[in-house]
């Protein structure tokens, strides 16, 4: 999402739907005290003043500060072990939007049902097109309620075979939203990946807390090797389970997606700022300041952010990080 996503301030901390930015909107999502207990929160040392929002602080919320960023393995084998061994665990990434907060709260409660059982659990999302970005998961045996054993993962397929699983019912994307207890994850993740688990722990024993934040370890986090939880675990174990879920889910993962999201013109057209359009469809303008005027473009994004402006295609989303790369930020 560059060039208004920058290393200071990336994509949960901006407001790109409506006022709350996206990290605040996954912690009301999870914030029905009939439902969860106070948020962990488990942020980097250059975005925990942005983490710290009153809403997060109003929850009593606790912060788990990674001196290293280590992926997702870590960052949930570090909050499970800060966690009661029985407590079930509903991992959300903070930077993705989901438009039915009910329907989330439904489909987290059967996935919680799921995990205390000791499945270890993924949301699915209903596979809307032939995205390339996604892991996509095979449905396997029912199991009780609506949600199925996991037969098979099967990461960014190329298009055609993704346009295959889009056709069929028996398949459907990862959301990266898991749920299962705090023993059970760790219990996987020292079966497959023993010395990710260990140095995880070392980092927690020797941590330590300052009031509502917890610092591991620096020198035996930085002995761990980054991976993904899906990688590491999800991939990997026997007891893995599926709930779909319908709850208007999308990762934002780049500006095409947010153009989708936003309120838009007969013509297809979504503005933000002073923006002037003549025979335009299809196109986004995202501004914070300067005039934007545009003629005859089609399926076009410009972001005007400072003394910073991008232009892409649809065609070329994928490349915007290589921008962000070269300017560094």
């Amino acid at each position: 999402m560059w060039p208004r996503s920058r290393i200071g301030k990336p994509k949960p901390f901006l407001p790109l739907l409506g006022s709350e930015t996206l990290y605040d909107e996954a912690v009301l999502r999870c914030s029905n005290p009939e439902m969860f207990a106070a948020p962990m929160i488990v942020t980097g040392r250059n975005c925990l003043e942005h983490a710290q929002t009153k809403l997060a602080l109003g929850l009593n919320s606790q912060f788990i500060v990674e001196p290293h960023s280590k992926n997702t393995a870590a960052a949930v084998a570090v909050a499970a072990l800060r966690l009661p061994a029985d407590a079930v665990m509903l991992v959300c990434a903070s930077d993705h939007h989901i438009q039915d907060r009910s329907a989330f709260w439904d489909s987290a409660a059967t996935a919680a049902e799921l995990a205390s059982q000791g499945w270890l659990v993924c949301l699915g999302i209903n596979a809307r097109s032939a995205e390339t970005r996604f892991g996509y998961i095979r449905r396997g045996d029912r199991l009780p309620g609506d949600a199925f054993r996991i037969a098979e993962f099967i990461e960014k397929p190329a298009g055609p075979r993704a346009a295959v699983f889009a056709a069929s019912d028996e398949f459907c994307w990862n959301a990266g939203i898991f749920a299962f207890r705090a023993s059970d994850y760790l219990a996987e993740l020292e079966r497959y990946r023993p010395t990710l688990a260990a140095a995880a722990r070392r980092s927690v024993e020797k941590g330590h807390c300052e009031l509502n934040k917890f610092h591991p370890d620096a020198d035996e986090f930085a002995a761990i090797r980054a991976e993904s939880i899906d990688h590491a675990v999800m991939e990997n174990t026997d007891r893995a389970a599926v709930v779909p879920a319908r709850i208007g889910w999308s990762d934002l993962g780049n500006w095409f997606a947010l153009r989708d999201l936003r309120p838009r013109d007969e013509m297809g057209n979504s503005v933000r700022g002073p923006v002037e359009m003549v025979n335009c469809r299809n196109v986004m303008v995202d501004t914070d300041g300067p005039r934007v005027s545009l003629l005859g473009l089609k399926d076009v994004i410009v972001v005007v952010d400072g003394d910073d402006i991008m232009i892409a295609t649809a065609d070329s989303a994928h490349q915007i990080t290589q921008l962000k790369r070269a300017n560094n930020a």
